[in-house]
């Protein structure tokens, strides 16, 4: 008997599809995917301010790997990492106006790429495809 197909490979393989429509942008501004996601999060916050634990839950980046992102990150003056002088434990992060001014930038040609994807698929399909994959998000796993 033959396994199931793996959904889990269709899902990577989905991905790699779809980053496909936006890799060129990334590199032509010098950024990894990683990067971009973490930019992104951060301009879509109500405050635009994320607490390193949360930015890495919301980007799905390890927060070992969270750390050298937002090294290059600040490095590169497109955010501000601080602890807040009442618990510095936590480690904040926001974007600078040059990592606004980037987003800014960039949103056109990765909304033209959205539109892309859409136009190739069919409104109707898009939605379909977006609410599925917000239910499979939302599964519950067990550990």
């Amino acid at each position: 008997m033959r396994p199931t197909p793996s959904l889990t490979l269709a899902l990577l393989q989905a991905r790699e599809s779809a980053m496909g429509f936006f890799r060129p942008h990334l590199n032509q501004h010098g950024l990894t995917e990683q990067q971009w996601r973490v930019i992104r999060i951060l301009w879509q916050s109500d405050e635009q301010t994320l607490e390193s634990r949360r930015l890495s839950e919301l980007a799905c980046i390890l927060r070992p790997s969270l750390t050298g992102v937002l090294v290059r990150l600040e490095q590169n003056g497109l955010i501000r990492r601080w602890k807040p002088a009442n618990d510095q434990r936590r480690l904040c992060v926001t974007l600078t106006p040059q990592g606004n001014a980037l987003f800014d930038d960039m949103k056109d040609e990765m909304m033209s790429q959205y539109r892309k994807i859409q136009e190739s698929l069919g409104p109707e399909k898009y939605r379909t495809l977006m609410n599925l994959l917000e239910e499979v998000k939302d599964l519950p796993s067990e550990h």
